[in-house]
């Protein structure tokens, strides 16, 4: 690896935002230098010749006039949706019994999922997401796949097997011991090699017994530093569906909890219709709600209630969810949550947008020091926004004055186009368009 300075306008949050005039949230450099060395940051200040003393054989890029940011960060996402993204159903339950489980099942072709592995990690750099958090199928092959993947391209990742035992074609059924003693020896293989961690991933509560939600509790106790993510609370047929199969519970968050699998490196999908039992459990266990919006407005589940949740001090991460969520770009992701919130009548300010799929997520990760941020020591994951990529906002940019103008163009109107370049581990990851 060659060292880099990257100059061009520098933004990183510090602190969350608590509106729009929060300029104390935010560290900007209007003509700023980021170090890059051995796939870390070495430091980050205004550009000078004084840059070069600190690494004065490394490569100089000139990214005048974008703006240079963290790599976004996505805490949910299904890799096997790849070829389901935009397909019709009426609901959730429709959704996965017509399109995702027929889908899944082709992950037991290890070739297959390695090019759709590829594919992926391709896509999220397109758009300059640099990390996410990953749902691989409940097929062994499928986890190695994307880790090898995602290994080769040194990405910091997180994922692992869905474990599954019923409600679900006999393809993509595992029983309580085979998930167990599958998922623990991909933990043992692939979390702390390279950037990689794992998920300990029953899908969610429809689809596991209780045998194997007491299987999945056997593996956090043995692994309380590896994440566990799923599924809750995403459509009142889903709802109705678990309280038939756990009638003893109080709820679905209550069937999570009952089986210890909440605290702070859990990932709950979705957590749309929340009672407030429930927001009580997620507030005192750390766990995080991860807001899904493109999903969620596609399937029509309904509406995250997202100053709810933040009275409660709860912890929220926000995440596309391809496949039900309809585009891999974190900025249109925030584009539909800003429209969500509006019709909660709630407000989200550029500022709070771009602070949550960079710093926001990272810490909905426990990651805070490692990616989401543009420091000293952290890692060199980092993305460059090009607010006039398009004829339209170029127009726009004529009469913009103000940082947060800029953010809210990009959120309202930024593609994969906008994405000037996306580094991985300080190297450059997106190929130009040919």
């Amino acid at each position: 690896m060659t060292a880099k300075i990257l100059r061009g306008r520098v933004l990183t949050f510090i602190a969350e935002p608590s509106g729009a005039d929060d300029h104390e949230s935010y560290r900007y450099i209007e003509d700023g230098a980021v170090v890059v060395d051995q796939g870390r940051i070495v430091s980050v200040g205004e550009w000078n010749e004084g840059v070069r003393l600190v690494a004065p054989k490394a490569e100089i890029i000139d990214h005048r006039p974008n703006l240079i940011m963290p790599g976004f960060i996505d805490t949910h996402i299904h890799y096997p949706q790849m070829q389901v993204i935009g397909s019709y159903a009426k609901d959730l339950l429709e959704w996965l019994n017509t399109y995702t489980f027929v889908e899944e099942q082709r992950f037991a072709d290890a070739e297959h999922a390695a090019r759709i592995a590829s594919l992926f990690c391709d896509e999220l750099v397109r758009y300059g997401t640099t990390t996410a958090a990953v749902y691989c199928s409940v097929h062994p092959q499928s986890v190695d796949a994307f880790f090898a993947e995602a290994k080769k391209r040194d990405m910091r990742m997180i994922a692992g097997k869905v474990m599954m035992d019923r409600n679900a074609p006999q393809g993509l059924l595992d029983t309580p011991r085979r998930g167990y003693d599958e998922s623990k020896a991909l933990l043992e293989k692939w979390d702390g090699v390279g950037r990689l961690h794992y998920a300990i991933t029953p899908r969610f509560a429809l689809t596991s017994t209780h045998a194997q939600m007491e299987m999945a509790q056997d593996l956090v106790r043995e692994f309380p530093d590896v994440y566990v993510q799923t599924h809750v609370n995403e459509s009142l047929g889903e709802i109705e569906f678990v309280r038939e199969l756990f009638p003893n519970l109080p709820d679905y968050v209550g069937v999570y909890e009952h089986y210890g699998l909440l605290g702070p490196r859990t990932l709950l999908g979705h957590c749309i219709h929340m009672t407030d039992r429930e927001i009580a459990a997620l507030s005192e266990t750390g766990s995080v709600a991860v807001f899904c919006p493109t999903s969620n407005l596609f399937i029509g589940s309904g509406l995250f209630d997202r100053e709810r949740l933040m009275a409660s001090n709860v912890r929220i991460g926000v995440a596309t969810d391809v496949g039900g969520g309809t585009s891999y770009s974190m900025l249109r992701t925030l584009d539909e949550g800003y429209k969500v919130l509006q019709l909660r009548g709630q407000r989200l300010s550029p500022l709070e947008s771009f602070f949550m799929m960079t710093l926001g997520n990272a810490r909905a990760l426990l990651l805070e020091h490692t990616i989401g941020t543009l420091e000293p020591g952290a890692d060199a994951d980092i993305v460059v926004l090009d607010a006039r990529a398009l004829p339209h906002m170029a127009l726009k940019m004529e009469q913009v004055e103000h940082l947060s103008e800029e953010l809210f163009l990009l959120q309202t109107c930024g593609d994969d186009r906008v994405i000037a370049q996306t580094y991985v581990a300080g190297e450059a990851a997106k190929t130009p368009p040919s």
